[in-house]
């Protein structure tokens, strides 16, 4: 019976390993195409964010509109094809906590205690998505894992000569 339960748990996991490129992939493809155009809506007009972000006291609105429109636009387009896509998370993850704290700052409060308003928040799937991409990387089917693997070719012929 053990042997039988370590069987399957060894196919669950070679299942599971299978399934992490496409699942990454499809992560990536969907939430990048989500930044992109998040990004590219505000950036075809910046009034409306400036005026959001002016409205909520955030100081220098224009400018940070144009950042934000900017990091999540082009950010988007990074995550898509999954180049610098661990380095890009970060500003994403920075700018999504930035913005739960600012227009969802009662259900950050209330994580703890009502955890369904914290997760019905518009940022936080966004945010888990980068998240994933951030903890996981972005999968075999990447620029990063193409770059990565020119770049340990060419690091094993140097230490070839």
């Amino acid at each position: 019976m053990i042997a039988l339960l370590e069987k399957l748990y060894r196919w669950l996991i070679t299942i599971g390993n299978a399934l992490r490129s496409p699942v990454l992939l499809l992560i990536r493809l969907f939430w990048g195409w989500q930044f992109f155009l998040t990004g590219k809506g505000k950036l075809m007009d910046l009034s409306k964010p400036t005026q959001y972000f002016d409205s909520l006291g955030i100081p220098f609105p224009h400018a940070q509109a144009i950042l934000v429109a900017c990091t999540e636009c082009f950010g988007g387009l990074l995550l898509l094809v999954g180049l610098a896509s661990r380095l890009v998370s970060v500003p994403l993850m920075i700018l999504l906590t930035v913005a739960y704290i600012t227009t969802e700052s009662e259900a950050v409060r209330s994580i703890l205690t009502d955890p369904d308003k914290f997760t019905s928040a518009a940022p936080f799937l966004f945010l888990f998505a980068v998240v994933i991409v951030f903890v996981c990387g972005p999968g075999a089917f990447s620029v990063d894992a193409l770059l990565a693997k020119y770049f340990k070719r060419d690091l094993e012929k140097d230490r070839v000569k």
